[in-house]
């Protein structure tokens, strides 16, 4: 999976560089979130507001310690996040969200409470409101500051990508996939390739 999501970015970062004005114009926005949010305080967030239309996907970069909110392709929020502490680690991998709650308590944890609960596992991991401090400090779950949490328990849906990565977030990053999805842009860029070899061959198939 990993290695699929490192070839998206040559399938897709072709638009940025044969787009339309506005698309250009919401990159170099991202470009310019992403650097502001550079120097974010534990306990922060960046997000532009009614910035862009489209469904809304989370990407979650445990080496930067941030979430990377996206509405279709465009980058529209950043927050620090704490992740997993040693022993408690936060899974990586492709996940949807399975359950929100406005106010839930943990069923593990002393009866915990986790304010904005977006579940990802059935086992415990979930995104909420939660303590801040700059560094993995949760038993698993994905804590951001309770004003993001709010916003982005309003701005997500049932099902929607939430991917979590062990690779710091760089500038051509692309929005998260679905399992589907990724498979099917791997497919479509090899399905490109291998017509592009046969008909330098002026095979057909």
């Amino acid at each position: 999976m990993r290695m699929i999501r490192a070839l998206l970015p040559a399938v897709f970062g072709i638009v940025a560089f044969t787009s339309t004005p506005a698309l250009a114009e919401s990159v170099t926005s991202s470009v310019a979130l992403v650097e502001a949010a550079a120097s974010l305080a534990p306990g922060k967030y960046l997000w532009e507001e009614d910035a862009a239309a489209g469904p809304v996907s989370i990407l979650i970069s445990i080496p930067d310690q941030k979430a990377y909110v996206y509405r279709g392709e465009r980058l529209v929020a950043v927050s620090t996040v704490s992740t997993g502490k040693e022993g408690n680690d936060t899974p990586v991998g492709i996940f949807t969200i399975l359950q929100k709650k406005e106010m839930h308590r943990s069923n593990l944890y002393d009866d915990a409470p986790m304010p904005f609960m977006q579940r990802l596992t059935w086992d415990g991991v979930a995104i909420h409101a939660g303590r801040n401090p700059g560094f993995p400090a949760s038993h698993g779950c994905i804590r951001v500051p309770a004003s993001f949490a709010k916003k982005l328990f309003a701005a997500t849906e049932m099902g929607a990508t939430v991917e979590i990565t062990d690779i710091a977030y760089s500038g051509d990053t692309p929005a998260p996939r679905s399992d589907a999805q990724l498979t099917a842009a791997a497919n479509a860029a090899t399905t490109k390739d291998l017509s592009r070899f046969l008909a330098s061959r002026k095979l057909s198939f």
